[in-house]
């Protein structure tokens, strides 16, 4: 479940604050960007236990109505919601309460917060066309889940900040995080019954190596990184970059020297991503054409061995004022992407939100393995 994008991003605020502290100890800073990343799959966990959490609660509020409706003579109440096939198989997985059990993850404590979601899950259009059907089938029953977590807990502003309480390290894991909880509601199969697969914390071992080399990159080579920098950016004030630029660009030259089998254009197009999230407006447009001069400038000097696109040509202008310069690599700092964003094709589903056609159990990197 922990994939690139959840290691980059850890990985720029862990440099970040690597920089900032006082202590500057590699291995506790290792230790620390490993314990940030299994509090993203902590909260995975957490998320997929709150589906049970309102279950509970719902099969609690049936127990106290039934007293009434049995008391009153009044028509007896559907258990759909409460016994619903898919939430319950969830509720019996045994990976699911193993690592409950292990890590002591509950939602006990915090149930007039449960209590809250479900009342809004009661209030809403797909609840009530759920229970206005007297049956359903397991596919409908995961369905309805899968509408309710995509219409009443992703940008859910009253749990972000819930969980912000929680855990000051899920302030940024929760949107990529929730992508994985609808991933798994969709692989479920009525057949695996308790030993329904969870997402692994990690695909394999090489995206937990990936994480510590690049940290350990980053750190170690930090001197000969940041001379790069400042050898590319002659014409330009490189004193003048905010300090999160030169964190986000150091883990950049990192990941492109060490992992051979990334292209640059695509580290380049997560980095001027990520600089936008933690830098000033103007840091993407920055980011991106230094990276690019950076990059032809460590094949130029043969300290990379990767291939690099030929340099956009410059358009000029019918009045012959255009600029003559040659593309020889020089950082041209502009105010608008020279990388294009790759285009992520979209499918409307059934309930009118969209989900990202990507969904394949291999990782690549230059595509983000959510839905």
């Amino acid at each position: 479940m922990i994939n690139r994008d959840i290691i980059r991003i850890k990985i720029v605020q862990l440099t970040y604050a690597y920089y900032q502290n006082g202590n500057k100890n590699m291995d506790n800073a290792e230790k620390e960007l490993l314990f940030s990343l299994s509090k993203a799959y902590d909260l995975y966990i957490y998320l997929l236990d709150l589906i049970v959490a309102i279950t509970k609660e719902e099969r609690h509020r049936i127990e106290v109505l039934s007293q009434r409706v049995e008391r009153e003579g009044l028509e007896a109440l559907s258990l759909k919601l409460a016994y619903n096939k898919f939430a319950v198989q969830l509720e019996e997985n045994k990976t699911l309460n193993e690592y409950l059990d292990d890590k002591k993850i509950s939602w006990e404590d915090d149930i007039e917060f449960v209590r809250k979601l479900c009342n809004q899950i009661e209030q809403s259009q797909t609840y009530k066309d759920y229970m206005a059907e007297p049956e359903s089938d397991y596919e409908e029953d995961r369905e309805l889940w899968r509408k309710l977590y995509k219409q009443l807990i992703i940008d859910n502003v009253d749990l972000d900040a819930f969980l912000e309480e929680r855990s000051l390290y899920w302030n940024d894991d929760k949107e990529i995080v929730d992508t994985f909880v609808v991933k798994t509601i969709k692989r479920f199969d009525p057949k695996n019954k308790s030993k329904q697969d969870l997402l692994p914390e990690y695909k394999d071992e090489e995206d937990k190596d990936f994480a510590r080399k690049l940290f350990r990159s980053t750190i170690l080579n930090a001197d000969a990184y940041q001379r790069y920098m400042s050898e590319t950016s002659r014409n330009w004030d490189f004193s003048r970059l905010a300090y999160m630029d030169v964190v986000i660009m150091q883990i950049a030259i990192a990941e492109m020297l060490n992992f051979p089998n990334i292209p640059v254009q695509v580290t380049i197009n997560e980095y001027v991503e990520l600089a936008k999230l933690y830098s000033t407006p103007r840091s993407g447009s920055y980011i991106n054409g230094m990276l690019d001069a950076i990059a032809r400038y460590l094949v130029n000097t043969g300290n990379m061995f990767k291939e690099m696109p030929a340099p956009r040509q410059r358009f000029q202008s019918n009045d012959n004022q255009g600029d003559d310069e040659e593309a020889e690599g020089r950082v041209r700092f502009v105010h608008r992407p020279r990388i294009d964003q790759q285009d992520q094709t979209e499918i409307p589903d059934n309930d009118g939100i969209l989900d990202t056609e990507e969904d394949t159990d291999e990782f690549t990197d230059n595509t983000t393995d959510l839905e």
